[in-house]
């Protein structure tokens, strides 16, 4: 397939612009690369880290990561590929935030939420979700909430606190954060869409 009959088919997400496999065993071969490769760039944006004072839960760069591999892998794809990250951290290697792993963490939620995130992303993005600056900021919506659904009742239950005080903490620190990610994933997604329709 060509790259601009790619962009123009409406189910077609990034990952799909890739060169297709030559055979059903290549192509299965591409998406495990995809896959890993989604897993460990999250991992890696996991260590960027600022602390927020006065909660367990850190600003980190893989809530990024997680929604842009879902977005640019798919649902099947990036639900996977955050499967692969929650299933390694939690066997043991501290490559979630602050260099943590296992589920002991309150918040392991937060990777949870992560991982259907990128599997609603994905979904959307196979609808156009990406393809505009007003269709991707909606998926950045969802899928943060998504993930905050998850991980704020996750924390409350982890630490004792009220969902109130858990959402203080877990929650509205982040917002502008989430803010500035979103814009940056709005310039990004529908570009590399404009880029590859030219080619």
């Amino acid at each position: 397939m060509t790259l601009s009959a790619a962009t123009a088919r409406p189910g077609a997400v990034l990952a799909d612009l890739l060169p297709a496999a030559s055979s059903a065993a290549r192509a299965r071969v591409q998406d495990a690369a995809l896959v890993a490769g989604g897993a460990l760039l999250t991992g890696i944006a996991a260590q960027i880290t600022v602390p927020v004072p006065g909660s367990p839960v850190p600003v980190t760069g893989q809530t990024f990561a997680a929604l842009l591999v879902g977005t640019a892998l798919g649902a099947r794809r990036g639900l996977l590929s955050l499967a692969l990250y929650a299933v390694v951290g939690m066997a043991g290697v501290p490559w979630f935030a602050e260099g943590v792993s296992g589920t002991a963490a309150p918040t392991f939620g937060y990777v949870l939420g992560m991982l259907l995130a990128a599997g609603v992303v994905g979904a959307l993005a196979r609808r156009g979700g990406d393809r505009s600056v007003l269709r991707t900021a909606g998926t950045m919506a969802v899928g943060s909430a998504v993930i905050y659904a998850v991980g704020v009742p996750y924390l409350a239950f982890a630490t004792g606190w009220s969902l109130g005080h858990a959402a203080a903490a877990g929650l509205v620190p982040f917002l502008l954060g989430d803010a500035l990610k979103a814009l940056l994933a709005m310039g990004a997604l529908p570009t590399a869409w404009k880029l590859a329709g030219r080619h």
